[in-house]
């Protein structure tokens, strides 16, 4: 049976589901086009010239040396982020870490890696990149231009990580061919259409990816943004789903071709686990998981999960220079 945790909500986080259930979601629901879409989305992102400044913060971390970071996005969006480079050494592969829609918390990396840059970008209408009149509260930004597939806003927030990989292409032509991708989250999403259509990412790392199995998402109760995707169906249901059915990470996970690490929940209020587990059950091999009590819930053993991940990212992600 699931694990209980104690809890305030009005609704089983949990959703009734056991690992093996969660793990026997296979969702089909292709729309007609969802390749060409993205690959479309793609080779735009790929004729933005990144222009990249950078500017020092003077912030260091124990690890790393801090940069302000920006780079041009499609749609005139200047993306603006933070770079992280090692004290010492030469950089010989790259990361881009994704943040979740609470944006990024802390400008450092958990994850010991060597002889790497990290970009950590914010996307559009978030932090440094926030622009009029995109909202950066959650509950508006996930609605942004929904009406309109080619125009909403998921779409542009990928876009910024291929742009960001660009960016990165520039600043370290040496990395090419050795770069990670990683998110949590809103980003855990996102990195799962980007790392789908861009041979350029080598690996990539999901913890608690949105997005996946939109026809059960939409019907499971949650809070945070999946509330508002929720809210606007029940009032535009055709409408919705003329959009949402192309970013579903679940879809998106089958085109998957870099090896993947995968860290999802039994119990999470916000991303609910049969969402999580549908795109991962999706992707081809190889791939690896590792299954948390929760996601987006404090619990007593959430440290010692986040250090066995952080311990299995710095081993993932060392492989992307190991045969040099």
């Amino acid at each position: 049976m699931p694990s209980k945790l104690k809890h305030d909500f009005e609704f089983e986080p949990d959703y009734g589901y056991t690992l093996s259930q969660l793990k026997a979601l296979h969702p089909d629901d292709r729309p007609r086009g969802f390749k060409s879409f993205w690959q479309n989305k793609y080779q735009h992102a790929l004729q933005i010239r990144p222009d990249v400044a950078i500017q020092d913060c003077h912030q260091d971390t124990p690890n790393w040396r801090i940069f302000k970071c920006y780079y041009n996005s499609t749609k005139q969006m200047r993306c603006g982020g933070w770079l992280l480079l090692p004290h010492s050494g030469v950089v010989k592969q790259a990361i881009i870490s994704a943040h979740g829609y609470g944006g990024i918390e802390q400008v450092d990396c958990p994850v010991s890696l060597n002889n790497t840059a990290v970009l950590m970008p914010c996307s559009r209408g978030i932090g440094l990149s926030a622009k009029a009149p995109i909202s950066d509260n959650p509950m508006w930004h996930v609605l942004h231009n929904i009406q309109d597939k080619e125009r909403y806003i998921i779409g542009g927030c990928v876009q910024d990580l291929w742009c960001g990989v660009s960016a990165l292409l520039r600043l370290f032509p040496q990395v090419t061919n050795k770069i990670g991708l990683m998110g949590s989250s809103f980003g855990g999403g996102l990195c799962i259409f980007a790392s789908a259509f861009d041979p350029r990412i080598q690996r990539a790392h999901f913890h608690v990816p949105t997005f996946g199995n939109v026809a059960l998402r939409l019907k499971l109760a949650t809070h945070g943004s999946g509330k508002a995707l929720q809210d606007f169906y029940q009032q535009q249901p055709k409408l919705a789903l003329s959009t949402l059915r192309y970013f579903d990470s679940a879809t998106a996970a089958t085109y998957l071709r870099c090896p993947s690490h995968w860290a999802l929940a039994l119990f999470d209020p916000f991303v609910a686990p049969p969402g999580q587990f549908s795109a991962y059950n999706n992707a081809p091999q190889p791939k690896q998981l590792t299954v948390l009590k929760a996601g987006h819930f404090d619990y007593p053993e959430q440290q010692q999960q986040r250090q066995q991940v952080n311990q299995q990212l710095a081993t993932f992600f060392a492989e992307l220079t190991k045969h040099e």
